[in-house]
């Protein structure tokens, strides 16, 4: 099921632990050594963070390596949150 999403990066609260690699290829490491992610429509966030829109069937894929984050960087935000 196609579902739109935003994910957004702490980057500041990024340690470089890579966990969220392994769980979703968007996932990737830039030059600096911490995550970045990839595809998708990217924007700064108001706090600096690192915020992409996806519309795509891989929603579970994002959540997953968001919960794997140990210091908490990742959020996925939908249109349900906001309600």
């Amino acid at each position: 099921m196609t579902t739109e999403y935003q994910i957004r990066l702490d980057r500041d609260a990024c340690d470089g632990i890579f966990a969220c690699l392994v769980r979703d290829d968007r996932f990737v490491e830039a030059s600096d050594g911490l995550v970045t992610v990839e595809g998708g429509r990217a924007e700064q966030d108001g706090d600096g963070s690192q915020l992409v829109s996806f519309n795509d069937d891989r929603l579970a894929d994002a959540r997953q390596a968001a919960r794997s984050c140990p210091v908490g960087a990742i959020d996925v935000l939908t249109e349900v949150d906001d309600e």
